[in-house]
């Protein structure tokens, strides 16, 4: 691929930045090394580590699609020279608030969460925020509970939606299933398993009410990451008024 400068990348990305207001990198740290497995191997775990393309294509994108957002999704196996290539990138990393409740150095945690990020609660690999408190370890509820200065599974599960809003990275993305308050019934996926209702979560019928929006928009504003609403002049203009988001949030 870098014999013919990244083609493939170039047609690839070119043909989303019309779709999408940002596009996310899915396993940047394969950018910097990728764990290499011979064709026909049974397991994985006959392989080796080879360097990946690194700044030769990240720059290659990002000059090339100037005009466009892109995020590194850099989850899993934390090394150095991952490290060094999303500074050198300037993208913004992840930060997951399921897994950030070991103690207080742990990167994850807002009050260690970078500008130059986005906090979600969990991603589409994870189990919603009421599926993790019921399975994760004593001594990170634990934890969670004295971070947050709260207890009980409903108080800590809202306690991080608002440690997540409240964050300063630039970005901030909450599973609906959330904000719904579903339990692990509300899970898209489970890594390294095949069947058992991956991929078939659907929205249950009638929860996209007036007070669930209420409830995103007010917690959103809070944190100042949409206007707060101003005062209608009329009923009528209750229908019409739109809420545009802030630049940046």
């Amino acid at each position: 691929m870098r014999a013919d400068g990244f083609g493939w990348w170039i047609r690839r990305i070119g043909g989303n930045t019309g779709r999408y207001d940002a596009i996310r990198i899915d396993h940047f740290r394969t950018f910097a090394a990728g764990w290499c497995v011979p064709y026909g191997e049974k397991t994985a775990r006959n392989g080796v580590w080879r360097p990946g393309p690194g700044m030769d294509l990240v720059g290659v994108l990002t000059s090339w699609f100037s005009g466009t957002e892109f995020l590194a999704e850099d989850l899993g196996l934390q090394t150095p020279d991952v490290a060094r290539l999303l500074k050198d990138s300037r993208m913004p990393g992840m930060r997951v608030l399921e897994f950030a409740f070991s103690d207080p150095a742990n990167s994850y945690l807002p009050h260690n969460c970078p500008e130059n990020a986005l906090c979600y609660t969990g991603t589409h690999d994870n189990d919603t925020l009421h599926g993790w408190y019921r399975t994760a370890r004593p001594e990170e509820i634990e934890f969670a509970g004295k971070y947050l200065h709260v207890t009980g599974e409903d108080a800590v599960c809202e306690a991080v939606l608002r440690a997540g809003q409240g964050s300063v990275a630039r970005y901030f993305i909450a599973q609906l299933q959330d904000y719904l308050g579903l339990g692990s019934e509300g899970r898209v996926n489970v890594p390294g398993t095949v069947g058992d209702g991956n991929w078939s979560f659907r929205l249950p019928d009638g929860c996209f009410t007036e007070a669930l929006a209420e409830k995103i928009r007010a917690l959103t504003a809070l944190y100042g990451r949409c206007p707060e609403r101003e005062p209608l002049t009329d009923a009528a203009e209750a229908d019409t008024i739109a809420m545009e988001p802030v630049p940046g949030k």
